[in-house]
This record gives C-alpha cells, sequence and structure tokens, in this order.
C-alpha cells in the first residue's frame, strides 16, 4: 500500500534538487512542442524515478520527462504513478516560487492519491481516497514517521469561513478568452467576483483550501499536470469535471493531452 510519508520524502529530495538549481544561473532547453525545460526538471525526475522503483518496484510510473511509452504498453496498466517532477517551468524560470512536484497514484483511470510539494514555499498538500486533503507548512521539519502522525501535523482542507465573493483561480501565464468570458458570466450573476492568479498545480490547492471557487481550465495541459491536484481537491470534498460533458476527469488514455475542465469547490 502507497504510503503518504514516503511519498512526501521523496517529493522533498526531488525538491531539494530543484532548489539547488534554482538558486543558480541555469540554460532553458524548448522540447518539440516549444514548452520550457531546465535541468532542474530532469534532476527532479531522475530522483522520483529511483525512489519510486525503490520503494513500490510493481507500480509502473508515467512522468512527463519519460512520456514516450506506447500506449500498447501502458493500457494495460491497472494502476500507476503518474509525475510531473516540475509543475510550472515557467514560473520556475521566473523566479517566482509557484512551481511544484506533483505525483498522483492512478487506479482504475481515476487517482486515489495525490501530493504537491511546492519547494520554494516548503509546503506539501495531500489528498486520498477516504482520508481527506490536508496541508502542511514547513514540510521539511516533519517528523512523521507514519500517516497518522503526517495527518496530525496537518491542516484539513478546505479551511476558510464563507464569503459572499465568488473567487475564480487563473493562470499567472495562460488566462484564455474563453476563461475570461467564464468570469464574465459569473459577474453577471450579480456577485463579486474576484481573480486570484496562480502557477502550477497550486492552482488546485487554492479550490481544495477554498481559497478559490472555481478553476476554469479552458487551454491545454498534460495528464500529469492534473492528477495530483485532482486527488487533492476531490479528497476535500471538490470535483473536476470534463467540460464537454460534465463527467470526471479520468486518465491513462491514448492522447495525453487534457480537454477543456473545471474545478469546483
Amino acid at each position: 500500500m502507497a504510503d503518504l510519508v514516503r511519498l512526501m520524502d521523496i517529493t522533498l529530495k526531488a525538491g531539494k534538487e530543484i532548489m539547488e538549481v534554482y538558486q543558480e544561473e541555469f540554460d532553458v532547453e524548448h522540447k518539440d512542442d516549444h514548452s520550457p525545460l531546465t535541468i532542474a526538471d530532469k534532476r527532479s525526475h531522475e530522483t522520483i524515478m529511483k525512489e519510486l522503483k525503490v520503494a513500490y518496484p510493481e507500480i509502473p510510473v508515467l512522468s512527463e520527462e519519460g512520456a514516450e511509452i506506447p500506449y500498447d504498453e501502458r493500457s494495460d496498466w491497472d494502476k500507476f504513478w503518474l509525475v510531473d517532477p516540475l509543475d510550472g517551468t515557467k514560473e520556475f524560470i521566473k523566479k517566482n516560487g509557484e512551481f511544484t512536484v506533483n505525483i498522483a497514484l492512478i487506479e482504475g483511470s481515476y487517482p486515489t492519491m495525490g501530493v504537491i510539494y511546492a519547494p520554494a514555499l516548503d509546503t506539501f498538500y495531500f489528498g486520498k481516497e477516504g482520508l481527506g486533503a490536508f496541508k502542511l507548512e514547513e514540510a521539511s521539519e516533519s517528523k512523521a514517521e507514519n500517516e497518522t502522525d503526517l495527518v496530525e501535523q496537518s491542516e484539513q482542507l478546505p479551511n476558510v469561513k464563507e464569503s459572499d465573493v465568488i473567487n475564480v483561480v487563473a493562470s499567472r501565464s495562460h488566462m484564455s478568452d474563453d476563461t475570461q468570458a467564464f468570469i464574465d458570466e459569473l459577474k453577471k450573476g450579480g456577485q463579486q467576483v474576484d481573480v486570484v492568479s496562480a502557477g502550477s498545480s497550486l492552482k488546485f490547492c487554492l479550490v481544495a483550501e477554498g481559497k478559490a471557487d472555481y478553476y476554469p481550465r479552458y487551454a491545454p495541459t498534460m495528464e500529469w499536470d492534473t492528477g495530483a491536484g485532482q486527488a487533492i481537491v476531490e479528497a476535500s470534498g471538490g470535483t473536476v469535471l470534463r467540460h464537454e460533458d460534465q463527467e470526471r476527469f479520468y486518465y491513462n488514455r491514448e492522447n495525453l493531452r487534457n480537454g477543456w475542465f473545471l474545478v469546483t469547490r
């Protein structure tokens, strides 16, 4: 059985690799889809792959930096790790701190557990079916030895007071016309609508915390961008639904590119 404390330890190790690069000058490459890539992405990927293979050798891994696994092979997987070693590379390059390490456990096409670690903030979010969603600040100082310790040290989500203001979280780097149209439609109802900006998977975390009511993503993403965030949002009582049919977002499709979706508290 996958252990949240072990996953936290793995993300902390990956985060350490990322922060070593973050403190220095680094080169930026570009992949075939023109998305940026740094040595931090690679070092985090290598750390996570090594640690997961040692801890859970029986569970395959699908990672952004190793996504060339053919569908014929992975279509038979009933359980696998879905990994984004550095989500928010653009935020990393801007050095604004809003980047994360994401690991989700996908079982039967749906995320059952997810962890998100923001190394620059030293904040760890986690969610698990049947357990709930939680946030742990100063995660690197944690002395949790088991899941019970971890939960006791953490803040259960959501944890905000109800408000008459509708908060919509949008990407710092990817605000689309359709997202703006969604915001404008909410305003027609006469309620005050505030836009909360955030980078990477921290947008999911804001919904899980209750600091945002909606996260409309009407722009392209990939499966590894959303798996861990969906697990945490759903464990907090929220939903992640496909735009075209309002069905729960599912994973390990032949085409790993996500369609539009809406995250709701």
